[in-house]
């Protein structure tokens, strides 16, 4: 696999569009990782030619396709969303892909360390990326500040772990031990690349868990950079997600059995759910909603 060269900037990159050309550049992530569009199929056409099972491109006004897309997204019709693939090229720190990885929908093709030499690239966080275990999350940061002694320590020591790891790696190399042994003593934070490729729907998952603000910030990056492209090659799409997905709620029996008494007397105005951006279809679908809502008992 051939290694880009990433700018150092540990940013999430925009999502605004880009230029076909910017599409397949690399988009930088942390220190020195990033991700970049390899290959795709398909769009917003190809979701709407898929739902309709028709051919031929134009035959419908955006506006249609839209509509039809949103409804889809809407109501959980997910297969059309699956004619839609991406290709990705990633670098990233190996405790990034461990994470990733749980995602088992996509095929991947990674980097190896038992037939090719591990180049020396560590990840080591930004001073205001330290930060203390959350006491509610057992899994996450928490917001408190640490002392800037102990996330200089912190970074020091990662710094050098990575440096000394590899310096008694390419000693073992040079003494050819082998490689698939070599390695084993090299830290997480070590970099590694792969191929990813996945389909629409399943992307559109992967995202809403990995840009979520629960989310481990590192990976968080990644799921923001690769939103970007997505955005750009299914704008219909994304914005669909993003109503419907990021931007939505769910709610559990007992909480609608809470909330059915308050919305009992609710009357929602076409005038007003035009100037919120929904449908007159959605409204129906809505008023349905609420009306089961009051009569869960």
């Amino acid at each position: 696999m051939k290694t880009e060269q990433a700018a150092t900037s540990s940013e999430a990159p925009s999502q605004e569009s880009a230029s076909p050309d910017a599409l397949y550049e690399p988009r930088p992530c942390l220190d020195k990782g990033f991700v970049r569009l390899v290959d795709y199929m398909g769009g917003d056409d190809a979701i709407v030619q898929a739902a309709r099972v028709s051919y031929g491109k134009g035959t419908k006004k955006t506006s249609v396709d839209r509509g039809l897309i949103r409804y889809l997204m809407r109501h959980a019709h997910t297969t059309p969303f699956e004619m839609v693939e991406f290709k990705f090229h990633v670098k990233l720190p190996i405790f990034v892909a461990r994470q990733w990885i749980r995602h088992r929908t996509a095929n991947v093709n990674e980097y190896s360390g038992r037939y090719s030499i591990m180049e020396d690239e560590f990840y080591a966080p930004r001073q205001n990326d330290i930060h203390f275990q959350s006491r509610l999350n057992k899994q996450g940061r928490d917001s408190a500040e640490p002392p800037e002694a102990l996330r200089d320590r912190f970074r020091s020591i990662t710094v050098k772990t990575g440096e000394d790891s590899y310096t008694e790696y390419k000693e073992f190399i040079g003494e050819d031990l082998a490689r698939e042994l070599a390695r084993i003593n090299l830290p997480i934070s070590l970099y590694t690349q792969w191929y990813w490729k996945i389909d629409l729907h399943n992307l559109f998952h992967f995202l809403r868990l990995r840009m979520d603000d629960h989310a481990q910030y590192e990976i968080r990056v990644y799921a923001t950079a690769m939103a970007g492209i997505v955005k750009h090659i299914a704008p219909l799409a994304y914005e669909a997600f993003e109503d419907y997905s990021i931007n939505a709620v769910s709610f559990s029996g007992p909480e609608l059995r809470l909330l059915g008494g308050r919305l009992a007397d609710l009357d929602i105005a076409e005038s007003d759910a035009k100037a919120a951006g929904v449908s007159k279809r959605e409204l129906k679908e809505l008023q349905n909603k609420l009306k089961k809502i009051r009569n869960i008992k």
